[in-house]
């Protein structure tokens, strides 16, 4: 089934792109960006639109799976509550909007299958260059159609990207401290369809999330594990959607993973 819907889901993507998340990068207008639940968590026309159009397209590919849109589900919250069951596409329309709505990268469209929690397969689109990062199940993981193998970045120290601004004040400081001298830290894309690959392609090693959504970690963590690196919960466990605890370690090689997961977490 998955190899069937790869190229459908894959043209669709890039024909949202082209026709309604490009057009707007760089062109909003001050009304057609708002705030959502918190002053830093933006909505724009262009999520709106890219969703609508994402779930008509992927319920004609795949009509017997349920839509878990970002959009909708800040709308109804309640619909996140059955992400976990059965068989749903998760849609995170434009991942990074607050860089979208800036006018600056790195934003990306996020698509991935799950059933039952497990991810079957996840794509990441970057609209502003055309790269595509996808994963299937059991079948590895690809960039523009490559196989890739997650590498570590090979520096003194390995290079952490972490996302504590969803974390406690008491949070940040005990990570920060534990991180002193023994990762070299460098800034968050703030935008998980580009951190991802970073992890993937040697640019970072390691990176931490607070906040697990399934939009923005669903896609990205199959396509990290089954490209040999190692995203997890901070417990070991794997990321299964419906989870609703915080906290997530991904890694460019599960070596990292454990040296991480001592250094930060234990």
């Amino acid at each position: 089934m998955q190899l069937d819907i790869h190229r459908p889901v894959v043209d669709l993507m890039r024909d949202v792109a082209r026709d309604i998340v490009m057009p707007r990068y760089r062109n909003l207008a001050s009304h057609e960006v708002s705030a959502k639940a918190a002053a830093d968590d933006l909505v724009t026309i262009a999520d709106k639109e890219s969703e609508l159009r994402l779930a008509e397209g992927l319920t004609a590919i795949l009509p017997e799976a349920g839509i878990i849109g970002e959009e909708a589900c800040a709308a109804d919250p309640a619909i996140l509550d059955r992400a976990g069951d059965g068989l749903n596409w998760i849609i995170d329309p434009i991942d990074g909007t607050g860089n979208f709505a800036a006018g600056h990268p790195p934003f990306g469209i996020m698509i991935a299958l799950v059933d039952g929690g497990a991810t079957l397969a996840g794509w990441i689109l970057d609209p502003l260059t055309g790269r595509l990062c996808y994963a299937m199940l059991g079948g590895g993981s690809h960039i523009d159609g490559e196989q890739v193998q997650a590498r570590e970045s090979g520096g003194d120290l390995p290079i952490a990207a972490l996302a504590v601004y969803f974390m406690t004040p008491e949070e940040r400081a005990d990570i920060q401290q534990r991180s002193q001298d023994r990762f070299a830290l460098v800034d968050i894309p703030r935008c998980a369809a580009e951190q991802y690959p970073r992890l993937v392609l040697g640019q970072n090693d390691v990176s931490v999330f607070a906040r697990t959504l399934p939009w923005d970690h669903a896609a990205g963590t199959l396509f990290l594990n089954e490209a040999g690196g190692c995203c997890q919960r901070l417990d070991g466990t794997p990321y299964v959607v419906g989870d609703t605890r915080r906290g997530l370690l991904g890694a460019s090689s599960p070596r990292l993973w454990d040296r991480a997961a001592e250094i930060l977490f234990r």
